[in-house]
């Protein structure tokens, strides 16, 4: 289902990436960060507006075959999802889902009493599952 999923910090540095298809990485890690330019854009529009509680950026843009999607926490960590473009039986609702799965699991590794905050994401419990949320069994 999903090609890459990355956790961004505030100071835009990586905390975690992963991808399925170790071929495209460079490529996938690519549209991650021009990603985040997108997302910094949105989040600077956003920003007059009275605090809203939906996280959920949407679709950040789409190339030849892949669509990248966005999330942005309060305290202002970004999730990246870059999904095949060809998946179109793939719904809103569904991406929804993944950023929300997505974001239970990185409070669950963060709130680890060993966790340092800034460091990446090691946890090899958080690695499972993310790789079963990228493969659609979660």
């Amino acid at each position: 289902m999903a090609f890459c999923i990355a956790v961004i910090g505030k100071d835009n540095a990586p905390l975690y990436l992963t991808t399925s298809d170790m071929e495209q990485e460079l490529d996938l890690q690519y549209h991650v960060n021009a990603a985040l330019d997108v997302v910094e854009e949105k989040c600077l529009i956003g920003k007059g507006a009275p605090e809203s509680k939906e996280l959920y950026l949407g679709l950040l843009y789409s190339t030849e075959n892949h669509k990248i999607y966005g999330f942005v926490t309060n305290t202002r960590v970004k999730f990246i999802v870059v999904i095949d473009s060809s998946n179109v039986a793939l719904r809103e609702n569904e991406v929804r889902a993944i950023f929300r799965n997505l974001h239970l699991l990185y409070t669950d590794a963060v709130c680890n009493p060993f966790y340092i905050p800034g460091e990446s994401l090691t946890s090899k419990k958080f690695d499972r599952a993310v790789q079963k949320l990228m493969s659609g069994t979660a």
